[in-house]
């Protein structure tokens, strides 16, 4: 693998996790939003991650000789949370409220929002130490060429 493949790889995983931690902000940020433009509550939204370019394994086989060549990630989708039902509360003073008096609420829950957050801030460190640990070792490399 070039030193420079090392820095791609590591440049789109910087910008993938900071991609999903915008969506998870999105997602924290419509907590409360009971009506969209569709008139239905925000339904949450979830990343898909995939292999920029997917290679079959009998291609690594033949390769092998020559060593991996990573390729990075790149988000693929991001699709709405229609597993979750929305959350029911009973307010019937809320000009969303159904003939029940119940309100729909986003599908959203904070504490899965927050650990997916420091999951993806913590995704985004390993990807800086790893490019920091990348652009050390060209540095060695350059000092050991003088």
């Amino acid at each position: 693998m070039s030193l420079f493949q090392s820095f791609n790889i590591n440049t789109s995983g910087m910008t993938a996790q900071r991609f999903r931690m915008d969506v998870i902000s999105q997602n924290v940020a419509n907590v409360t939003t009971t009506r969209t433009e569709d008139g239905t509550p925000y339904r949450r939204k979830i990343v898909t991650f995939t292999e920029k370019q997917v290679t079959p394994f009998s291609k690594y086989l033949s390769n092998a000789r020559r060593g991996y060549m990573g390729n990075g990630v790149k988000v693929s989708e991001i699709s709405e949370d229609t597993s979750t039902d929305f959350v029911m509360k009973y307010d019937p003073s809320h000009p969303d409220a159904d003939e029940n008096g119940y309100v729909s609420y986003p599908n959203v829950n904070i504490i899965t929002e927050m650990t997916n957050m420091i999951d993806a801030s913590r995704s985004y460190e390993a990807n800086i130490t790893a490019f920091e640990t990348s652009k050390a070792m060209a540095l060695k490399g350059l000092e050991l060429g003088k």
